[in-house]
């Protein structure tokens, strides 16, 4: 970079149009529905004993068209704890049952601080850095291996950010061993992403899709864990495919006119290669793992699956202790004073809130449609032009609509919490599966974000690994293709099969 101002060339102009945050995007579609109350019939479908809409049962109501100003300011604020009464209305004032996802936002904030504590202490980095050690000279094995390694961090606990810590290591690893770094960023990007569009157990994911759709986490797992596999399977064929070629032949590299500035750029340090990975971290390791399995285990309903194991019937208040549990005792284990733990803990909490916050902004899109009375006409409409679609075409419709829409809404939390309480009543209406709702909505979203530019996370990733965004995509457009194709495949298999 010059140093001297004077002579730097002339910034190059910027493009004219830049696609609003998720936020303003959020709350731009609340007054857009709320200005819908004054326009869409209002009416509502009779109800069960357990409080869902039965088919067949719509009929109009008199209108509560909301106040455009006044209730689009506050519907975030009943997003995230309003009280839903016996007439169905929705308000902080309100007594009655939680209709506001405050819950769903501290658990985030919470793996945020869960998270945080983690990586402070150095065990997931110390891990990443012992493996790289060990497969160096047989870095082409590295390949699979860590893309297999940040899979499993995705499908579990929604590894995405995260990875920007790893790219420096791998990426002087991979430059080293006569790859280039479109191949180091395509074992994260690729690896993390697949991973998350696979979600098992995914909280940010699965968890607050199942949540709003009021199934269990476990329903559909099988079905994600095949999605997963298959995937997984095919993002590494097509990266060490492409991988080996350039080995053979650095010409054939995307980054090939870059090639002596990033071999120069991307020299591993002595710091990266002598990482070590002590007993403390393995047992951190261990321990980050069990909170995992833990949850897993404690959402099950092992009675109504006629397993002989005690069910705990958990949800998000426990799950959220529970994380905060662990995360205390991983910072124990890391040696942390009261002060570093707690800081950490906070530090990692302060990441996520942008997340907690969008899922109170997305929860008020639909407390104005309920307190409007169009959320069943709307359900009605989509009812009726879905009827006779079958159970494959809905779950192959549900999973395109969720395309256009990841796009819009990347958050996978705020597009879960906005999607949800819509999309899962309406398969109960077409006999379909809800997770199969759950899987269409989470393995879109999860295929947007391998490669649209409003991901942090991909233009963070490939700027750290000098890949021109635009090289990337016309490299990665086959396997997003093939992925699609792979998914819808399995999701109509999944809805004919029931």
């Amino acid at each position: 970079m010059s140093e001297h101002p004077e002579q730097a060339a002339p910034a190059p102009k910027r493009s004219r149009f830049t696609l609003p945050s998720a936020y303003t995007i959020l709350f731009g579609l609340i007054v857009v529905m709320a200005v819908a109350t004054w326009l869409i019939p209002a009416g509502a479908y009779d109800s069960d004993a357990e409080g869902n809409p039965v088919p067949g049962t719509y009929h109009e109501v008199p209108a509560t068209p909301q106040r455009i100003v006044v209730d689009s300011l506050t519907a975030p604020i009943n997003g995230l704890y309003g009280i839903e009464d016996e007439a169905g209305t929705i308000s902080y004032y309100n007594s009655g049952v939680l209709f506001g996802a405050i819950d769903v936002a501290l658990f985030i904030i919470v793996i945020g601080g869960f998270l945080g504590v983690t990586m402070q202490t150095g065990a997931i980095q110390a891990g990443i850095g012992q493996l790289v050690a060990r497969l160096r000279g047989r870095e082409k094995w590295m390949i699979p291996i860590l893309m297999s390694v940040f899979a499993l961090g995705g499908t579990t606990f929604g590894m995405a950010e995260e990875s920007l810590a790893f790219y420096a290591l791998v990426i002087a690893v991979m430059v080293a061993a006569g790859y280039d770094t479109v191949t180091a960023a395509a074992i994260l990007l690729l690896g993390c992403g697949i991973g998350v569009l696979g979600s098992t157990i995914n909280p940010f994911a699965t968890g607050i899709a199942s949540g709003f759709a009021g199934i269990p986490i476990s329903d559909g797992i099988g079905l994600r864990i095949l999605i997963l596999l298959i995937s997984l399977a095919v993002g590494i064929w097509f990266v060490m495919r492409y991988a080996e070629r350039v080995r053979r032949d650095p010409a054939k590299s995307l980054v090939a006119d870059m090639k002596a500035d990033n071999d120069a750029h991307f020299k591993l340090s002595a710091d990266d290669a002598q990482r070590q990975l002590t007993g403390r971290h393995k047992a951190i390791l261990a321990v980050f793992g069990l909170a995992f399995v833990v949850m897993m285990y404690a959402v099950i309903p092992w009675s109504d699956l006629g397993v002989p194991l005690p069910t705990l019937w958990w949800w998000f208040p426990e799950m959220t202790a529970s994380f905060l549990f662990f995360s205390v005792i991983i910072g124990l284990l890391g040696g942390m004073n009261e002060g570093k733990l707690t800081s950490s803990f906070v530090d990692g909490g302060r990441d996520l809130l942008g997340v907690a916050l969008i899922i109170g902004i997305a929860r008020g899109i639909t407390v104005i449609m309920n307190n409007g009375q169009i959320t069943d006409t709307v359900l009605h409409w989509a009812e009726l032009a879905l009827g006779d679609v079958g159970a494959a075409g809905f779950a192959i419709v549900m999973y395109a609509l969720f395309l256009p829409l990841s796009f819009l809404i990347p958050s996978s939390s705020g597009l879960a919490t906005v999607a949800m309480p819509i999309m899962a009543p309406l398969a109960g209406f077409l006999g379909v599966p809800q997770d199969l709702v759950v899987t269409a909505y989470q393995s879109a979203n999860g295929l947007m974000n391998l490669f649209i530019p409003t991901s942090a996370v991909v233009m963070g990733g490939l700027a750290i690994a000098r890949v021109p965004y635009g090289r990337y995509l016309r490299w990665v457009w086959p396997l997003l293709a093939i992925l699609a194709g792979v998914t819808v495949v399995l999701l109509g298999l999944a809805a004919v099969l029931g």
